[in-house]
């Protein structure tokens, strides 16, 4: 079942996502070389807490920290901790803070140093799938029209999709219906309607779209040990278009 929220919910939800966006911020500044992924997970904890709220992933499954940071070839659900940073890693800092009642849910790759020529367009190309994805994201619209949008963008500049994750809907839980593909057909998937909230959040290769899980039950790497890149932000779809809650 979809959740329409309020007004007021929606309000709520941003500044939820004020936060969450704010958390991110400060810590583009901290990512360099030499840093520890323990490190970052600790600043944005003392940061959510210090603005009232608490983070949405410490806890949720199970998981045992407040961001999930994944380096390189690591996709998603990377857990915090002794890794140190090096000149030319790239690294996908997903956090989430959970503010009076509602989570807010974003995703930026980070550079660490001075990197690649490709990994910088790995980069921008998963930051720009997601714009490409949110024009679609307008009362009246279908789920599929978003993740088509992405998907086209991105295969066009010669990367790939992760098929095996996808973005979701979010509110007073952070997943809630409906699953947001990142790929898929027009005019497939639920209606968009004013008061849905969705993470929108590309998840790109740079070789094949294949993915597998760690032995810590909680990593997602790929399969050809290429780097990956991801990007999410929280959005809110209203009659004068979606409104982005997580961007600063």
């Amino acid at each position: 079942m979809i959740y329409i929220k309020s007004d007021s919910e929606i309000d709520a939800m941003r500044r939820a996502g004020r936060i969450t966006g704010e958390t991110l911020a400060m810590l583009e500044e901290e990512v360099k070389p030499q840093v520890t992924t323990a490190y970052l997970d600790k600043i944005a904890e003392e940061y959510i807490i210090k603005a009232g709220a608490k983070p949405s992933f410490k806890g949720l499954y199970g998981f045992p920290a407040s961001l999930c940071i994944s380096v390189n070839e690591e996709v998603v659900h990377g857990i915090p901790g002794s890794r140190v940073l090096q000149e030319g890693d790239i690294v996908s800092v997903d956090c989430g803070a959970y503010y009076q009642g509602f989570h807010g849910d974003a995703t930026r790759t980070f550079p660490v140093g001075k990197i690649s020529s490709e990994a910088q367009r790995l980069i921008d190309v998963t930051r720009q799938s997601f714009f490409e994805g949110v024009k679609y994201a307008l009362v009246g619209n279908r789920i599929g029209d978003i993740g088509n949008a992405v998907q086209t963008y991105v295969e066009k500049n010669g990367f790939t999709v992760v098929k095996d994750y996808v973005g979701h809907g979010i509110g007073r839980k952070m997943h809630e219906e409906p699953s947001v593909p990142n790929y898929g057909k027009k005019n497939r998937g639920p209606k968009l309607v004013k008061g849905m909230a969705i993470a929108i959040e590309p998840m790109v290769n740079a070789g094949d779209c294949r993915v597998k899980e760690l032995n810590n039950g909680w990593t997602v790497v790929t399969l050809d040990g290429k780097p990956s890149a991801h990007y999410e932000n929280t959005i809110a779809i209203l009659d004068n278009g979606p409104e982005i809650l997580t961007l600063i």
